[in-house]
């Protein structure tokens, strides 16, 4: 993954030089909201947004799922990136450019939006049609907006999760707290490991990622969901992660000690989700290992793309 830097599209992968080998994720630069009133400047309208997605990333994996649950596929358009993410950044899909033309890398949308922007180019990337600028690209706020914004849109699909909230006011402190660790140890903790360049970072990473790990099969024994009686943002949210666990962050990652398979309330908790309504067909899990094995040259030089494991919950 490059970056731009004043506009100017650059190779330079990230510094862990100066962070004694850890991997330290960078902050969204697009931080807009669209709002039901439009009093953000963005009103939820149908046919306007269109969201742009690797079917590889966790994170932009969130927004696809929300976006279905909450019976948006006919109100926000939607089109992916390429598999590769080599020199050039994301690829996005010839077949299917989304609605800006003349565009082959993510980062000219970027440069489109804003010419002279310092930053990792991103997945998703929430895009204004109609103003013809990135709105936002934090899938957290994103699935926050796609939970209310658009409730009272014409064109919401009448689904069975279209009325559940994800974010319940009551709720929201446990949410919170929940998605922080999980967050910090275990959505980022999987790259925290994979991307280290020293034995220490490595070691503080992946001990924290599967006390994370026995603390969520602890907290998942006799429950169907993180927090309260029904689903939430949290449940979606460590999902992404858990979905690829074994697939790709256990080899390629070196997350390695266990298996999910080898925790029984997480992976039940694992088949459950992958076979909730609408979630299924979010999910390309061959996308994502050609993403990660043939993307990561610094840890997979060949590209060789392993032939499993098989996956149970599938």
């Amino acid at each position: 993954m490059g970056k731009l830097v004043n506009g100017t599209w650059t190779t330079q992968w990230y510094d862990t030089k100066t962070t004694g080998g850890r991997f330290v994720r960078g902050v969204t630069a697009f931080r807009d909201q669209i709002t039901a009133d439009g009093s953000s400047g963005f009103r939820a309208e149908a046919g306007r947004y269109h969201l742009y997605v690797s079917m590889a990333c966790p994170w932009a994996h969130r927004t696809l799922i929300v976006r279905q649950l909450k019976g948006l596929a006919g109100v926000i358009s939607v089109s992916g990136v390429d598999a590769l993410m080599l020199d050039e950044g994301w690829v996005i899909d010839s077949d299917d450019p989304g609605p800006v033309d003349g565009l082959r890398y993510l980062h000219q949308l970027y440069t489109l939006a804003a010419p002279d922007f310092t930053g990792r180019v991103t997945v998703p990337v929430l895009w204004d049609k109609q103003r013809r600028c990135i709105v936002n690209n934090e899938s957290a706020e994103i699935i926050r907006m796609f939970n209310t914004a658009f409730a009272d849109v014409e064109g919401v699909a009448d689904v069975p999760d279209a009325a559940v909230d994800l974010y319940p006011e009551a709720s929201r402190p446990e949410i919170d707290a929940v998605n922080a660790r999980i967050y910090e140890t275990l959505n980022n903790g999987v790259y925290r490991c994979g991307f280290a360049t020293t034995q220490a970072a490595y070691d503080e990473a992946v001990v924290a990622l599967f006390d994370t790990l026995d603390w969520l099969e602890a907290r998942l024994e006799g429950r169907t969901w993180l927090v309260g009686p029904t689903q939430t943002e949290a449940d979606w949210r460590l999902f992404t992660t858990l979905v690829r666990f074994d697939a790709v962050y256990h080899g390629h990652f070196k997350c390695n000690r266990r298996r999910l398979a080898d925790y029984p309330a997480l992976h039940a908790y694992l088949r459950r989700l992958y076979h909730h309504p609408g979630v299924s067909g979010t999910v390309d899990l061959a996308h994502a290992r050609r993403h990660y094995y043939g993307s990561h040259r610094s840890i997979n030089p060949h590209g060789i793309v392993p032939i499993g494991p098989e996956l149970s919950f599938l």
